[in-house]
């Protein structure tokens, strides 16, 4: 019947235009992995020609370059270390750690290392903090939070602090600890913030100095 016959032809439109809708999809999606690929080996690529260029510095250069970065990493971690008793957090030498971490001779690359480290920390003590509560102490937990910790920063596109997320989660799960693990994750990532700060202050300072005296490293 010429009713049948219509219902038919609508249902293969259908079916083609659905079909032709789900090519288009994987298209886009082969597409877009194409193009992450691309990316990620042009990153790799950057990061190596930056590696070489620095080998290729004259050691002149390296050793002021060197000094120079050495002494700003050594008063930016003094600076984060000194006040951490009057600041009330339990271990300064977290503040050092990082204040040493995210000093560079760069206030652009320090600035980058700084949110790395600060949301790494922040990740890190959270999913630690959460697996240790819900499932208590233990090599599974411990490895389950790791894994967690480095999956979120991914899924939130800062895998570059996945690090730092992997390293506050084990010091959460595997460190032994006195006083309640609440007070233990909170106090991780104020050392880690107070570090960050302190550095961030001191590259600044650092660096407009030299921009007065027109010094560049």
């Amino acid at each position: 019947m010429p009713t049948d016959r219509a219902l038919r032809h609508g249902n293969e439109d259908m079916r083609g235009e659905r079909a032709a809708a789900e090519d288009a999809r994987q298209e886009a999606s082969a597409e877009t992995t194409r193009r992450a690929d691309r990316d990620t080996s042009r990153i790799r690529w950057l990061r190596d020609q930056v590696a070489r260029l620095h080998k290729r510095l004259p050691l002149r250069r390296r050793f002021a370059g060197g000094l120079a970065h050495g002494i700003m990493s050594s008063v930016a971690a003094i600076a984060a270390y000194l006040p951490t008793q009057l600041l009330g957090l339990q271990e300064g030498f977290w503040a050092a750690i990082t204040a040493v971490a995210v000093a560079q001779t760069e206030f652009g690359a320090t600035r980058s290392t700084a949110r790395d480290q600060f949301t790494g920390a922040a990740i890190g003590g959270l999913i630690g903090l959460a697996a240790y509560l819900t499932l208590g102490p233990s090599v599974p937990t411990y490895a389950l939070g790791v894994v967690l910790a480095i999956l979120a920063c991914w899924l939130l596109n800062v895998a570059s602090a996945c690090r730092l997320a992997g390293i506050t989660a084990t010091i959460i799960l595997l460190v032994p600890h006195l006083g309640p693990v609440e007070r233990m994750a909170g106090s991780r990532v104020l050392e880690v913030g107070w570090g960050v700060s302190v550095a961030i202050v001191t590259v600044w300072l650092v660096t407009r100095v030299n921009r007065w005296l027109g010094v560049k490293l």
